[in-house]
């Protein structure tokens, strides 16, 4: 697992928490969908760079 894995994973975990935590707090449904896009887009890169898919 190398560095910017690492750090895609956590930047995607800590984005997801944002989106509960904003979902909770009933903020605006833009918002909320931004912050989804972009915590899928750390997890997904994350991932598909352990896996050696993308470089």
């Amino acid at each position: 697992m190398t560095g910017l894995s690492t750090i895609l994973i956590v930047v995607g975990l800590f984005l997801a928490g944002g989106v509960y935590s904003f979902s909770k707090q009933k903020m605006p449904k833009g918002l909320i969908a931004l912050v989804t896009i972009a915590s899928v887009m750390c997890l997904v890169a994350g991932v598909l760079r352990i896996q050696g898919i993308w470089v």
